[in-house]
């Protein structure tokens, strides 16, 4: 017993080792372009009233890092009551897997895209000046347009209604500015506008099938270009469109199909591959953070679009294609002609003639005497002669 068990701890450790050593080499999921916050080069704006009682709030423009820290974000907050955790990565997520199932954010989402397509920094200040008739203390600030924007992301996000009757709190000549483009971007003129494509995605993250098929289709999304197609494969297997022609990153676009194509002989396995490339992260795409079921923190949203590198990925495994076996091949046998009775020749005899035998006692005769008959014939001959003799002289008398 002991030693089974000292084997099958062996085991277990061999196959855990395995699997993390698999796991390690996959790629990320299908929308995994990451970014952390760039702590010490936010952009403040001014402290608002927002919400019943007027609560004071800070407003912020975030930077993030994305990817290995070549390019940044811009972004504002869409949950004001939960904090930031500069110590987490975020992760490009869809709109509709926003965390907080309650949020006002999943019947506002395309409200928010469209005040930030229209808000600060998507749009310069002299351009939002233009846009309204309204005459700014000073002109337009980076702050004052700051407070506003973020103002109107709270509006749909989270439900909380600029003060008008004190808007900012310790800057009341700015007040008047950061109210009027509060109201313009919460005003009849936000239609909306839907959620922007990723950056770059590959949709399915993973597809299962046999040796003989062409694995997928993925479909590719992204604002740019993809620059790299990194395979993963074993040798054989091979990246390729819908008619089986390898692919080249070039040929790669938004919404082209990929496909990994298996050879019909290829044993049981798996692998990946990772498209490598530029887009623009739009305006509007979501970042929650990482960990956010277990304890939640604050997410955000692109306020300002910018090319970056970016990388994403898919897997495939298959069973090897199952084996046809052949019948054994039948062979007919001619058998030997019968033979019948009649048809068989009688065999030579070669036996010498057989001589009389003596009688010898209790043995039986196998022989018959020549000279028997002969003896018979001739007592019948004297007999006949007899009777006739016999029969004259009674006709005599």
């Amino acid at each position: 017993m002991h030693r089974r068990s000292g084997l099958a701890k062996a085991s277990a450790v061999a196959f855990g080792a395995s699997a993390a050593l698999l796991l390690s080499a996959l790629p990320a999921s299908a929308d995994d372009t990451t970014a952390r916050l760039e702590t010490g080069t936010h952009t403040d704006g001014l402290a608002v009233n927002v919400g019943q009682g007027h609560n004071r709030e800070s407003t912020t423009l975030f930077n993030l890092t994305v990817g290995d820290g070549d390019s940044t974000l811009q972004a504002y907050c869409v949950e004001i009551s939960v904090k930031i955790d500069p110590e987490r990565s975020l992760s490009e997520t869809p709109w509709d897997e926003f965390p907080n199932p309650d949020s006002p954010f999943h019947e506002n989402r395309d409200k928010i895209n469209w005040v930030l397509q229209h808000g600060y920094p998507a749009v310069n200040l002299d351009d939002i000046e233009s846009k309204l008739d309204v005459e700014f203390n000073d002109g337009l600030t980076d702050r004052e347009a700051i407070a506003a924007t973020q103002a109107a992301v709270w509006h749909y996000s989270d439900g909380k209604d600029l003060s008008k009757s004190d808007p900012t709190p310790g800057a009341r000549d700015s007040g008047k500015d950061v109210l009027a483009v509060y109201e313009y971007l919460t005003g009849e003129e936000n239609t909306g506008i839907s959620e922007p494509n990723p950056a770059l995605s590959v949709s399915p993250e993973s597809v299962s099938g046999k040796a003989g098929e062409r694995l997928g289709p993925f479909t590719v999304s992204t604002t740019g270009s993809v620059d790299e197609i990194v395979s993963e494969l074993p040798e054989g297997v091979t990246i390729t469109d819908a008619e089986g022609n390898v692919l080249d990153a070039a040929a790669v676009k938004d919404g082209s199909e990929i496909y990994v194509d298996v050879p019909e002989d290829a044993e049981e396995g798996s692998g990946a591959f990772k498209l490598n490339g530029t887009a623009h992260v739009d305006t509007g795409r979501l970042f929650v953070s990482e960990g956010y079921d277990k304890k939640p923190a604050q997410s955000l949203i692109v306020a300002a679009s910018d090319k970056h590198k970016l990388s994403t990925g898919a897997n495939v495994d298959w069973k090897a294609a199952p084996q046809e076996t052949t019948p054994p091949e039948e062979t007919t046998t001619t058998p030997a002609p019968s033979t019948t009775p009649s048809e068989t020749a009688p065999a030579p005899t070669t036996d010498a003639p057989v001589s009389p035998q003596a009688n010898s006692g209790d043995l039986a005769e196998t022989g018959v005497s020549i000279m028997t008959p002969i003896l018979i014939g001739a007592a019948l001959v004297a007999a006949g002669v007899g009777a006739l003799l016999l029969q004259r002289r009674r006709k005599s008398a």
